[in-house]
């Protein structure tokens, strides 16, 4: 059976004050089970020793402590810069100082050049209506309240209507994701959120927006002050996980997967396939959101982000999601 090592144990360092619930939420939200451990976890003080003089950074011995016990809040944004590939660990401080300068003055440039298009971007709101009509032409004006939000003009660029048509399914989306987190009472985080989808999505739309990908962003806007940041290491999550968000009249991204999980199951346990088989559930469809957007929803934030540590170790990530959901699977 398939084992994560998890660090889901009694004792250790309470960490659930770096994410803090909304007390009137927390008697829905799953109990956090993660603990940090001394000697296990990997520490600031861990982190920081793991860097030459120049800052080469040696990577094994950081994975090496997050497969013994995940990584401690107070360090994740850094962290994950590398896990995600946003930084080569051979590189030293200097030339990431300047690789990170120009990626944020990238993301400037092209938050810049979708605010022209749609003014909201940028302004601290996010929008969940519509800003222009599916044909191209502009909303009537006297059936919205704030008309700043709304594009003025008809659209003609098809590549440009897809987008905006996208923009409000994206605030709605925004308006739901981790509304028990105190982070989000800020109206401007959620603006955040918005922002970076809102952008992302300008600069892939042969995938376009689908709904979960704000759920895979949102730690990353929580980890990381600067929106920039935030972005390129949402960047990078998505190279990783973009097929599963790509879906045809006859197929879904994830589909490869659900057909591995079945037979995952059938080989753990013969008999609950069979009554999932009888249940009409044999095409394992329930898991799609588990596997689209890595468990999110099932655990609490940081559970989740521990486990995501854990998927970014020298393991295909799709593997370890269906090795993972079997292992879940035969423990309910």
């Amino acid at each position: 059976m398939f084992c994560c090592g998890f660090m889901w144990k009694s004792g250790g360092e309470d960490l659930q004050g770096f994410y803090p619930v909304r007390p009137e939420c927390q008697p829905d939200v799953p109990r956090t089970r993660f603990k940090s451990r001394a000697g296990k976890t990997l520490s600031a003080r861990r982190w920081h020793a793991a860097f030459t003089e120049d800052g080469h950074l040696d990577m094994e011995k950081v994975l090496r402590r997050i497969q013994r016990g995940g990584i401690h809040p107070s360090i994740k944004g850094a962290v994950w810069e590398f896990l995600l590939g946003c930084y080569d660990p051979d590189s030293t401080f200097e030339e990431r100082s300047r690789l990170r300068n120009r990626r944020r003055e990238q993301y400037g440039a092209w938050k810049e050049e979708c605010k022209k298009m749609v003014p909201v971007i940028g302004s601290g709101k996010y929008v969940t209506m519509a800003v222009v009509q599916e044909n191209g032409n502009p909303i009537d004006e006297s059936s919205v309240e704030n008309q700043g939000w709304i594009v003025k003009n008809t659209v003609t660029d098809e590549r440009v209507l897809q987008w905006m048509l996208s923009l409000h399914q994206i605030g709605l989306d925004v308006a739901r994701t981790d509304r028990y987190l105190c982070f989000y009472e800020n109206d401007r985080n959620q603006s955040k959120l918005w922002d970076v989808l809102a952008i992302y999505t300008w600069l892939n739309l042969d995938i376009g927006y689908v709904q979960g990908m704000n759920d895979i962003c949102s730690p990353m806007i929580i980890l990381f002050d600067d929106e920039a940041d935030a972005f390129w290491c949402f960047e990078r999550a998505m190279r990783r996980l973009r097929e599963n968000f790509r879906a045809t009249a006859t197929s879904m991204g994830v589909q490869t997967q659900l057909g591995v999980l079945s037979q995952v199951i059938k080989t753990v346990d013969p008999r609950l396939h069979q009554h999932l088989e009888d249940l009409d559930g044999g095409e394992y469809l329930f898991a799609i959101r588990m596997l689209m957007v890595l468990f999110r929803r099932e655990f609490s934030f940081l559970d989740a982000l521990y486990l995501w540590e854990v998927m970014t170790l020298p393991v295909h990530i799709q593997t370890f999601c269906i090795s993972f959901l079997g292992s879940w699977f035969y423990l309910l």
